[in-house]
């Protein structure tokens, strides 16, 4: 039996834009009662929020640093205050190395990817498990990459942080006996986001460029749908899942 979406309370990180504000209105669609969005560009979170809203399901903005311990200790028990509850947890907050690839990325940028893509991700899942554990169970799913099986070497750090969400996602799957949470992952190909957008200085970075001229772009709604089928999976523990491009035709 498939876990029902519809009365439960959920979070969705980096809800700003992309994947997740669009898993953020699939929720909403799929009849969650309630959809914190967190992000840390408040303005366009707060859009999410108002979209959410709009979908006749209670959406909260939140400005939130995933990096940050505290900050998503904020976000956690600030929903489940609000709601009395937190059943979904989207872990999708990511950054990449942006123009300047591997290696002329900045030690800087290095520790911030290191921190949001893959730090964030386990502080999150570890903050929410009891909540989830006491609402009566529910899932975490994170956003990897399918970057993860791929050895990008103009994206080495960002390919490698989300291989280390991959393994994680894997090690969580005893999470669904011992606390009623069910860990799992999506891992997109190339998907129209403003993250493709940013790789270069003007646009998609010349070596991306020719990998989306020759693949059929995914949607972030693509993955938000992958997204909402895994938190109802009743077998979704430690389940990666590699929604890839086809080829252009």
């Amino acid at each position: 039996m498939s876990f029902e979406i519809e009365g439960k309370v959920a979070i969705v990180t980096g809800a700003a834009r992309g994947i997740g504000r669009a898993t953020a209105l699939a929720l909403a669609a799929a009849g969650a009662r309630a959809v914190v969005v967190a992000d840390n560009r408040a303005e366009l979170v707060e859009q999410t929020a108002a979209a959410v809203c709009s979908s006749g399901c209670e959406g909260v903005a939140v400005e939130t640093d995933v990096a940050d311990q505290r900050s998503l200790e904020r976000l956690i028990r600030g929903a489940v205050e609000r709601f009395g509850a937190l059943h979904i947890l989207h872990n999708n907050a990511g950054i990449g190395e942006g123009a300047a690839g591997w290696p002329e990325v900045s030690a800087e940028r290095v520790a911030a990817i290191a921190d949001v893509n893959f730090r964030g991700v386990v502080l999150g899942t570890r903050l929410a498990l009891e909540p989830i554990r006491d609402s009566g169970g529910g899932a975490i799913v994170h956003t990897a990459s399918g970057a993860a099986f791929v050895p990008l070497a103009q994206q080495a750090v960002y390919a490698g942080s989300k291989a280390g969400v991959v393994h994680f996602t894997r090690a969580c799957k005893p999470l669904a006996e011992s606390h009623s949470v069910r860990v799992g992952c999506v891992c997109p190909g190339v998907v129209a986001t403003e993250m493709v957008r940013e790789t270069g200085v003007d646009g998609p970075a010349a070596w991306l460029q020719g990998v989306i001229d020759a693949v059929e772009v995914l949607s972030p709604e693509d993955i938000a749908a992958a997204v909402v089928e895994l938190v109802r999976d009743p077998e979704a523990a430690g389940k990666v899942v590699d929604v890839a491009n086809e080829p252009k035709r």
